[in-house]
């Protein structure tokens, strides 16, 4: 997996330590994911993009198009997991205009994270299969395969399964923030 970290670093004109030090981990970390030689867990990659002050898949090396069509092929799809959360993001749309799209899979009793949190934008969650929790500000709604829902991720916000099985979903959101 190919990241623009160094890219983006670079534009922003952070040096390596840094950027480690305001992402809270070390150097020769940060070095080695910007050459291809570790690849972070998803919390570490949070972190570097609010310091670099991107969307998380902003991240990702992704082929610019010339037309005005993005198509995303079956195959091309992004993908990360993070085991601690027991949650897996695939991006479903190319990076580039207003909106991303993502699907999620939480395992039974995963979580997006473990403490509520919240960031500039809108999100519409439809649940496509198994049973999801959302909680925003404070507030818990249960949503089963079919159901949706769309609130103000500026509320601090998390999603968790409590179910016995996988939880998969669509979200959007914009602008993109993920």
């Amino acid at each position: 997996m190919s990241f623009r970290i160094r890219e983006i670093r670079a534009q922003r004109g952070l040096t390596v330590a840094q950027l480690a030090g305001s992402a809270g981990v070390s150097s020769g970390l940060i070095s080695q994911v910007e050459r291809g030689l570790a690849d972070p867990s998803l919390e570490t990659l949070r972190q570097i993009a609010r310091v670099l002050e991107v969307p998380l898949f902003e991240l990702f090396v992704d082929e610019e198009e010339s037309s005005r069509v993005a198509v995303m092929r079956k195959g091309e799809h992004i993908e990360i997991t993070t085991p601690a959360t027991s949650i897996t993001y695939t991006r479903l749309s190319k990076a580039r205009g207003t909106i991303e799209v993502l699907q999620g899979d939480i395992a039974p009793g995963g979580e997006s994270s473990t403490e509520p949190r919240s960031h500039a934008a809108e999100e519409c969650i439809v649940v496509v299969a198994g049973t999801l929790s959302i909680d925003v500000d404070g507030s818990t709604v249960v949503l089963e395969a079919g159901d949706s829902c769309h609130y103000d991720s500026r509320l601090p916000h998390r999603l968790f399964n409590d179910s016995e099985e996988k939880a998969t979903y669509i979200v959007a959101i914009t602008p993109p923030s993920y």
